[in-house]
């Protein structure tokens, strides 16, 4: 699946920024080591074909979208001010998009979400994405997860060195010469026959989410 929307829509100064982002995070991202814990639960679930939907915090996205890049991953972009930078950048890495969030245009991103996973896309998106609150998991992220029926894993990122950001999801950006652990947790489903019963399941998935991370600490 590709995104319809051309590089002709960005400014100038945009497309220099993408420019500018794009080769910042390839001089970076050069220098990272990268370990995996868990990494047979994707493996086992792309052997049988079945499509992923991978969850992680928005913090983490640029060490956990540059280890993915170029895997045929779909990404759910959000349409916020600085979302056009974003997508060139996450197309540059061999993203297809998706539009929309999971609060703002969530009926948008459920119908792209369903397509891609239709078409054999595994897809990421972010739970506590695009605002907040951090490591929270927004009911339209369960609810679109109840609705597409497909497996979840749960993804994070340990790094041992690195910047972070005064954000609300205290982004993270690794050092150079950071050692990275990506952890995948076990793989489940939401079974909800409501929008209510799905979010109720958002405590859960979080449960999973930290419990992931402990694994990637403990590695």
């Amino acid at each position: 699946m590709k995104d319809s929307r051309g590089t002709s829509q960005l400014s100038v100064s945009d497309r220099a920024a993408v420019i500018a982002g794009a080769s910042a995070i390839r001089a970076l991202a050069a220098t990272w080591k990268f370990r995996t814990v868990g990494e047979e639960t994707p493996a086992a679930l792309r052997s049988r074909k079945e499509p992923i939907l991978f969850t992680l915090w928005h913090g983490q996205m640029l060490p956990l979208l540059w280890f993915h890049r170029n895997q045929g991953v779909a990404v759910l972009v959000s349409e916020h001010s600085d979302g056009e930078i974003i997508a060139r950048i996450l197309e540059w890495m061999g993203y297809a998009l998706i539009r929309g969030s999971t609060s703002r245009g969530a009926g948008r991103a459920l119908i792209g979400l369903m397509r891609a996973l239709r078409e054999g896309n595994d897809v990421a998106i972010t739970p506590d994405g695009p605002r907040g609150p951090r490591h929270k998991f927004a009911p339209g992220a369960v609810v679109a997860a109840n609705r597409a029926d497909v497996h979840i894993v749960p993804t994070v990122a340990h790094v041992d060195r690195f910047w972070r950001l005064s954000s609300w999801d205290g982004f993270v950006i690794p050092k150079p010469f950071a050692r990275i652990t990506i952890a995948y947790g076990p793989a489940t489903r939401v079974h909800a026959t409501t929008p209510r019963e799905a979010a109720d399941e958002a405590p859960r998935l979080e449960q999973l989410m930290a419990e992931t991370a402990q694994a990637a600490c403990a590695s």
